[in-house]
């Protein structure tokens, strides 16, 4: 895997809402927790996001809970793995992934 160009110098919550992180270029990221779970890569996650939405599901006891970060630990130079109070734990950030799902008001302008 190609070395990425920019790499995160801090990361920290910012509140219980947000992950905040510092890049190597000094751009500064901002993530909803609920953002990046909407977002998981993994698999699982992909497959149900193509899936219509089912207005009958039954919700399971842990999606009632607020979701929130247990853990959040590097993977090599390339990637983070976010467990989740739900339980989930399978998808892998790597930096080019959490860099283009940036929420700050700058990208949020470019994005559009």
């Amino acid at each position: 895997m190609p070395d990425p160009v920019f790499r995160p110098v801090t990361l920290h919550k910012d509140g219980e809402e947000r992950l905040v992180i510092i890049w190597s270029d000094g751009h500064r990221s901002q993530y909803a927790w609920t953002h990046l779970r909407k977002e998981c890569p993994c698999a699982g996650c992909r497959e149900e996001r193509l899936q219509p939405v089912d207005p009958f599901r039954i919700l399971k006891p842990t999606e009632l809970a607020p979701l929130k970060p247990v853990a959040l630990t590097p993977v090599g130079h390339y990637a983070y793995k976010i467990v989740w109070s739900d339980g989930h734990d399978s998808g892998l950030f790597t930096l080019e992934h959490l860099r283009a799902l940036c929420q700050c008001d700058d990208c949020g302008q470019a994005k559009k």
